[in-house]
């Protein structure tokens, strides 16, 4: 009988992948990581309220668990990126990291070392073999998707996955648990950042980020309010800038940031030529097949996802080293430095990199 380790975070996704590994009659080890020691603003420390639940649903399903500290995996190899992100006025993402660095590298490390042939995780995603490679799939339920998260992964990351409910909607995923008596089949989903929760995510990045007061500025250098510090803001945004009801009316969106003045500019509407983009070049490439899809210098057509569950895009990617360059076919809205620019082959994730800038006109 082989054994897989599954990765358990006490919601109902991996309960219910844990529950149909056991049914396929896999030797199942259930295991909470932990990777994250504070409470949040409320005082309560959810991890704690995660692993009791990851107990009593590994006690009702019959498997054993266990709990593994990764705090100062998490802590250097995607917390310090991900200060050091905003410090330079970017917005990460640090779930693909979390997934590359602590899921799918220090926990299968872990899971090997109990004498595992597999591990598995609750993610809507899945996996095939196709001519004779193994490939990263969407999951089928488009509206759960999560292969944007995974696309730093490897082939052979994945060749030792396994993802039980990545053909499942979510709504399957909470009936079955529901019938199997599970705890978690009415918890409600996670979509804080990986293992921070969902606690106030300004307070949450003033006990590591010192606030930097400065100007808000329209384009032509006009003082319309001052910001708390320019970390606390991405590309895009139109809440909690303090401004509402001045200029003409409409609403006012940031537009850009001027580190060197520690200037956030912003202008009203929606329709602002600024927070349109047409190409954008990407950097920190990460390929699943472990080489690009194509040669340096020869365009291929795919589809982008510049944010997560958005609608595929339609571009025109060309590889020059370690940077990839975009040309989408229609206006990109806020596309944001720092954040993921994952591509598609029809259901196929082929990999991805990091946004670092965009322009209207291409790139020389």
């Amino acid at each position: 009988m082989e054994r897989v380790v599954i990765g358990m975070s006490g919601g109902v996704d991996s309960s219910v992948a844990a529950l149909m590994l056991k049914q396929q009659g896999y030797d199942v080890v259930g295991v909470f990581m932990k990777n994250w020691d504070e409470k949040d603003e409320n005082g309560t420390c959810t991890a704690a309220d995660d692993w009791r639940d990851v107990q009593d649903v590994c006690d009702t399903i019959g498997i054993p668990c266990y709990a593994v500290n990764f705090e100062k995996e998490y802590y250097d190899r995607v917390f310090s990126y991900f200060l050091s992100e905003y410090r330079l006025g970017r917005t990460p993402n640090p779930d693909v990291l979390c997934n590359r660095e602590i899921k799918f590298k220090a926990f299968l490390e872990y899971a090997l070392k109990l004498g595992a042939g597999h591990m598995a995780t609750g993610h809507f995603v899945q996996k095939d073999v196709r001519d004779g490679h193994t490939v990263l799939l969407r999951g089928s339920n488009p509206a759960k998707d999560q292969s944007y998260f995974l696309y730093m992964l490897k082939e052979r990351q994945i060749e030792r996955a396994l993802f039980p409910v990545g053909h499942l909607t979510k709504d399957e995923v909470r009936e079955i648990a529901e019938k199997n008596g599970l705890i978690t089949s009415k918890k409600k989903d996670s979509t804080g950042v990986c293992f921070i929760g969902e606690r106030n995510f300004r307070q949450f990045l003033q006990g590591f980020l010192p606030m930097q007061p400065g100007d808000m500025r329209t384009e032509d250098g006009k003082k319309v309010g001052e910001h708390i510090g320019l970390a606390y803001y991405t590309l895009g945004q139109r809440r909690g800038l303090g401004i509402g009801g001045s200029g003409d009316g409409r609403r006012w969106f940031v537009i850009d940031k001027d580190l060197k003045n520690n200037v956030l500019v912003v202008s009203q509407g929606e329709d602002s030529p600024r927070l349109y983009s047409k190409f954008t070049r990407a950097s920190q490439l990460t390929w699943v097949a472990d080489e690009a899809p194509a040669p340096d210098g020869v365009p291929f057509r795919a589809t982008a996802k510049f944010r997560y569950r958005q609608p595929d895009q339609a571009v025109t990617i060309t590889i020059h080293g370690d940077e990839m360059y975009i040309e989408a076919d229609e206006l990109q809205r806020a596309v944001t430095p720092g954040q993921s620019v994952v591509l598609y082959q029809d259901d196929v994730c082929l990999g991805g990199g990091i946004a670092e800038e965009t322009s209207m006109q291409p790139y020389a």
